[in-house]
């Protein structure tokens, strides 16, 4: 195996890096400060500083770098990828300014590769172009969604048209002022084996009998000007050429979204965890206590070497299955994708709480990103499906592999 960077990576890694150095995170401040601190997102708006940073990222060609198609997108793999994400985790802003985010970027992935020719060019393109902004509608709050066949929302197809009925929640993006639509994943035939009963509809915003019922807070926070929502849908009806790739082809899609999607959020976690790090050892050279400065105090020194090591095994572990997607598909590499799913958060969580410790009172408060990182981590730990369904799914193969090679012999 080769993690070696690509020339053209190392030469995107070392433009994103400086751009992040001198227009992201400089730029943190402000974006926070042009928040409303609404609980109603119908009082969100935009900070005009994204728009700014959208603009000049565009301009020095830092943008969609995450789509392989080379016409539309910086043409990487997942291993080519992964350094870039990683420099995006640094900040929560960044994502969104190369125009990476998700779940835009998994949407966009899921019309390149199945998306009908209309629905790229009204729903694609200008999500390219980063004039809108989209949601993923597949949580459901009456059901156990860690099984993801449980979902109970209906997208039933009645002659020229599919009508939608039911409530997802965690729709992320959803309460953003540039959100346009939702891809809806919804049962449309419940006779049909597991993995065949549900499909997937672009469901526009303002479509008649959609409606946002409420924005979920995190820990407290509203993450706006995204959000997560809780939505229902009440009779929807939309014509069928809003249905992605056909009836009941739901789980399809959704596994062919998922695979590059955990490479981007488990690296945006190492990046996440490197901050934290770095935060953490800023403070610890800095601050005095005792007589001695923090690095050098109790159990600090191997705090710092513990996390270190920890953070370069975990990308050791995406990089590997970054290149097994690459060269063998998303089938080889599920137990990999489960296992990166498990250890990346945690390993992003572990930092972030450590360097509040830190921190000490200072960690807890705004003055500091660390409160953030440590929920966005924990966050992960859901928001692509519980830890324990990700164990259970690396035991599973594992179980498999090992009979097969009690078989060999």
């Amino acid at each position: 195996m080769d993690f070696a960077p690509s020339e053209r990576t190392r030469e995107l890694s070392e433009r994103l890096a400086r751009f992040m150095r001198e227009e992201v995170l400089p730029a943190e401040l402000a974006y926070a400060a042009a928040l409303s601190g609404s609980s109603d997102h119908r009082a969100w708006r935009q900070p005009p500083i994204m728009e700014t940073l959208k603009a000049k990222a565009r301009a020095a060609g830092l943008w969609n770098l995450f789509l392989p198609d080379a016409e539309h997108g910086a043409g990487l793999d997942n291993v080519d990828y992964a350094p870039l994400a990683e420099l995006m985790g640094h900040s929560f802003i960044a994502p969104e300014v190369f125009n990476c985010s998700a779940p835009d970027s998994g949407n966009m992935e899921v019309l390149h590769r199945y998306g009908t020719p209309a629905q790229r060019e009204r729903w694609l393109a200008p999500l390219l172009a980063g004039e809108i902004r989209s949601g993923f509608g597949m949580t459901e709050p009456d059901v156990a969604s860690s099984d993801a066949t449980n979902m109970q929302a209906s997208a039933r197809i009645e002659g020229d048209q599919v009508v939608l009925n039911g409530r997802k929640w965690w729709t992320t993006g959803a309460g953003h002022p540039h959100c346009r639509f939702v891809i809806f994943m919804g049962l449309s035939d419940a006779q049909a084996e597991p993995h065949r009963r549900h499909t997937m509809v672009i469901c526009p915003l303002d479509a008649p009998g959609v409606r946002i019922e409420r924005m979920l807070p995190v820990f407290h926070h509203y993450d706006e000007p995204s959000g997560h929502g809780e939505l229902s849908f009440t009779d929807v009806r939309l014509p069928l050429d809003h249905v992605i790739l056909g009836a009941g082809r739901g789980f399809e899609i959704a596994q062919g979204r998922l695979g590059p999607g955990r490479i981007h959020h488990c690296m945006r976690a190492i990046g996440a965890a490197e901050r934290a790090l770095s935060l953490l050892c800023k403070r610890a050279r800095t601050r005095v206590a005792f007589g001695r400065p923090l690095a050098e105090l109790g159990g600090n020194p191997d705090l710092v070497a513990n996390l270190r090591m920890a953070i370069e095994q975990a990308r050791l572990l995406i990089l590997k299955t970054a290149w097994v997607l690459d060269k063998e598909g998303p089938k080889a590499a599920l137990s990999l994708i489960s296992q990166i799913k498990v250890v990346a958060p945690a390993v992003a969580q572990q930092a972030a709480d450590a360097a509040i410790q830190i921190h000490g009172g200072a960690g807890l408060s705004d003055d500091f990103p660390l409160t953030q990182l440590y929920a966005y981590a924990r966050v992960l730990r859901l928001a692509d499906g519980p830890d324990e369904v990700h164990r259970g799914v690396v035991a599973r193969l594992e179980a498999k592999a090992q009979a097969g090679m009690e078989d060999a012999r």
